[in-house]
């Protein structure tokens, strides 16, 4: 159980370990918001029904999700073999060519600012602490911090999960609303709110202003859909 703080007033937190997992997050409901938005506007525009709509709708949700879901999978997992064979090579270097890496790991708290007469007592603690040494430099040398490592089942189940969550607003019109017209405005009224509201989470989490965040959204799908409208109206009038 995690141990509540009693921060002093005006201090802000990190966001901790949900940190890694919000490019998943933002990914999953900002891609199922806009593709299925644009896949919705399109196949419209090019002329099919109500029934139809839905049922493309309801296909590329379930496509999508699961290309989201072991997309990200095998992107988080296969990062995570390569961060684990740099550690290995690591504990190499550091038992090998261990005068090396100090010299290394010297040099990268010189190029942050250390002062040299500050160096050798900085230094101290790595000389003979292979722990604290291995840490450092898989920190400094490749970006690499236990904590945020990420888990490829956790990526999976944000991505995918979120994806269809965010498809939802463009597809479930279509099975509610009687006629098309009625189950595009719809669609484009919440999934319009929906990014609106996934740019205002995102600058909250990022602290950014939220009206520039919500916006940015929001004209990325103008942008889009009125592209796939235009795409949708071309092949429409082309095959009929």
């Amino acid at each position: 159980m995690a141990v509540q703080k009693d921060y002093p007033k005006g201090y802000v937190p990190h966001i901790g370990e949900s940190r890694q997992y919000w490019r998943d997050i933002i990914l999953g409901v900002n891609d199922g918001l806009v593709s299925m938005f644009l896949l919705v506007v399109g196949v419209v525009s090019g002329g099919l029904d109500r029934e139809q709509v839905l049922l493309t709708g309801i296909a590329g949700a379930i496509a999508g999700a699961i290309s989201m879901a072991f997309g990200e999978y095998l992107a988080t997992k296969s990062q995570d073999e390569v961060l684990s064979a740099e550690l290995t090579l690591e504990r190499t270097h550091i038992s090998e060519f261990r005068d090396m890496e100090l010299d290394q790991l010297q040099s990268f708290f010189s190029d942050m600012g250390v002062s040299p007469d500050d160096l050798d007592s900085v230094m101290a603690g790595f000389v003979n602490n292979d722990n604290a040494l291995l840490n450092a430099m898989a920190a400094l040398e490749f970006g690499f911090v236990d904590s945020e490592r990420r888990s490829p089942y956790r990526a999976m189940f944000a991505s995918g999960a979120l994806f269809m969550l965010g498809s939802l607003p463009s597809v479930l019109p279509f099975a509610i609303a009687r006629s098309t017209p009625t189950a595009l405005v719809w669609a484009t009224t919440f999934s319009l709110l929906g990014l609106f509201a996934v740019g205002v989470v995102k600058a909250y989490v990022a602290k950014t202003s939220w009206v520039k965040s919500g916006f940015e959204n929001l004209i990325v799908a103008g942008v889009g859909g009125a592209i796939a409208w235009s795409i949708g109206r071309l092949f429409g009038a082309t095959v009929t």
